[in-house]
């Protein structure tokens, strides 16, 4: 394990490979949690310390991302703002989608095909040689989530930038484990609890200047203002000039316990932590006898859930995605979590793992989200 994780989640993560699902708390966020419920508990938990919590994760979130912190908006879902760039697509124009991308960031756009939006689906190795001048604005994940494949992200901007399109980039299943390069995208969104560790319920957009000109903030409440604690009340406030006029307001106690996790990833070397997760994921892919490609996420055709049935009997958390079994390797992994994956396969030699004692074999299943 990383040095710079290893306190953090000492004696966790044994056997759980599913960083892709949802990541796993960091003991400064089980203090920061478990000090929020006090002060909630107590009747002191404020406004003004939810607001601490939010600007701290706000500039974690900026330098995780290679940005201005001027640049971030926060909020809790990613269709949330992938609706509200949807809503700023102009009539008739063209959006390029990935072919099995994930469905919040898709959705959105198909909405308003009603109004003679034109939505395009390609498959992620053709998506470069897709972009034309009729492409408005070009929707893809960093790293798809049903596959774990990386895309060109630097490709994909330069095709782009050649047309006049605009490249809005989903990074939930890339940060937190795969260096960031902002100047590939005009817009990004990620939700932060899956490689990142927080509490779900707290999601970021990033935004270029010129294109936030472009965009309509469809969602612009009190937090969206210049001064949120003067945009209670109507008739009208000024939105922030900044990308704060995207903001929705934030999920308090998930913003409490975000705020240290996102600070412990901000002060990391992702090159690091990439070279640790895949490095894992390629001895582990390796060992299946799949090609190496760099990712983190390793996914395999196991139609019948046999595989994924195999390593949650063991007591592994997996996951199984459109027809393929999938694991990801994180910080809290380490050779062994390879071995004991290869031999709940019966990829190693000796017998395939049981169940340790105590626990149930569906016990440590990981649910369906992204």
């Amino acid at each position: 394990m990383l040095e710079h994780f290893r306190t953090e989640f000492d004696g966790a993560g044994a056997g759980y490979l599913a960083a892709c699902t949802g990541g796993l708390p960091a003991a400064c966020s089980m203090d920061a949690l478990g000090h929020d419920l006090e002060l909630w508990r107590a009747g002191t938990a404020s406004p003004a310390h939810y607001d601490e919590s939010v600007a701290r994760s706000r500039a974690a979130f900026a330098r995780i991302a290679g940005v201005d912190v001027d640049r971030v908006a926060i909020g809790s879902q990613s269709s949330v703002f992938a609706g509200m760039i949807a809503a700023s697509v102009p009539d008739g124009a063209e959006v390029l989608c990935v072919d099995g991308d994930f469905s919040s960031i898709i959705f959105p756009f198909l909405q308003h095909e009603r109004r003679g939006v034109r939505v395009r689906h390609v498959p992620l190795s053709a998506l470069s040689d897709a972009i034309s001048h009729d492409t408005w604005l070009v929707v893809y994940s960093l790293v798809q989530s049903a596959t774990g494949e990386i895309a060109d992200a630097t490709s994909i901007r330069s095709v782009a930038s050649r047309v006049g399109a605009r490249v809005l980039c989903d990074t939930t299943q890339a940060a937190g484990w795969l260096p960031l390069v902002p100047e590939t995208a005009d817009a990004t969104i990620c939700h932060a609890y899956k490689w990142l560790c927080a509490p779900r319920g707290v999601c970021f957009f990033t935004v270029t200047p010129d294109f936030a000109d472009e965009l309509i903030p469809l969602h612009a409440g009190w937090y969206a203002g210049e001064d949120p604690w003067t945009s209670c009340y109507g008739p009208s406030a000024p939105l922030a000039g900044s990308a704060r006029r995207f903001d929705v307001s934030p999920a308090w106690q998930a913003v409490a316990g975000a705020a240290p996790a996102l600070e412990l990833f901000a002060d990391a070397d992702m090159r690091a932590v990439r070279e640790h997760d895949v490095e894992l994921a390629d001895a582990f892919a390796a060992g299946l006898r799949l090609e190496s490609r760099g990712s983190a996420i390793v996914t395999w055709k196991d139609a019948m859930g046999a595989d994924l049935r195999a390593l949650t009997e063991a007591g592994i958390v997996a996951s199984g995605r459109a027809g393929r079994a999938r694991v990801a390797f994180h910080v809290w992994n380490d050779e062994s979590d390879v071995d004991r994956a290869l031999r709940a396969l019966g990829r190693l030699a000796g017998k395939r793992e049981t169940v340790p004692a105590g626990v149930s074999a569906g016990s440590r299943r990981a649910v369906p989200t992204h």
